[in-house]
């Protein structure tokens, strides 16, 4: 039996805040490292059915700049194995800015360790994928394994603005040559 083409992480469909895996979404700052942003994150209704909305004020004082939602794909210390899908499909609008998807792994052991991608977004809904292969390390060198990750984020990351999103859906996809 073939794995499906997509394995959906959550299309905020229960409402509370757990994905459909189980696992429970998150909001960090920069205020966790004497940052100054600030972050709103909760489920609401939108024409596109409900939505993860994060909302906030991403400032570069103190050594800031980021907020996010984190989605743990496992339990603790555990890893969630997508290594028979090639990237992470989104379905998304919001205002644009310095938008990132980040991954962590068992590698990424301090908390300024992660693989990063842009994230576009724009004011319309619109559904994209981003392949593992864009996976940079930030503060660690080479590329995520997907074959053991821990979570994946939205960010809003580097750049001081408004941040406004709403997330509809995030699927693991496959491409037709992957």
């Amino acid at each position: 039996m073939t794995e499906p083409e997509r394995f959906l992480l959550d299309d905020f469909d229960r409402g509370d805040g757990v994905s459909a895996i189980g696992t429970r979404w998150q909001g960090f700052t920069d205020r966790v490292m004497g940052g100054l942003s600030d972050m709103q994150a909760e489920v609401v209704e939108t024409d596109q059915g409900k939505a993860l909305r994060m909302t906030g004020r991403v400032r570069l004082e103190n050594n800031g700049g980021f907020i996010q939602v984190r989605l743990p794909l496992a339990g603790d210390r555990e890893t969630f194995d997508a290594s028979s899908y090639t990237g992470i499909e989104t379905t998304l609008r919001g205002r644009p800015g310095a938008w990132f998807l980040h991954l962590r792994t068992p590698e990424c052991s301090r908390p300024w360790q992660y693989y990063r991608a842009p994230l576009p977004v724009s004011p319309e809904w619109s559904t994209g994928t981003v392949d593992f292969d864009a996976f940079e390390g930030k503060s660690i060198a080479g590329r995520p394994d997907p074959s053991h990750l821990r979570s994946i984020a939205v960010a809003a990351y580097g750049e001081a603005f408004d941040a406004r999103i709403e997330i509809a859906r995030v699927a693991l996809v496959r491409s037709a040559s992957g």
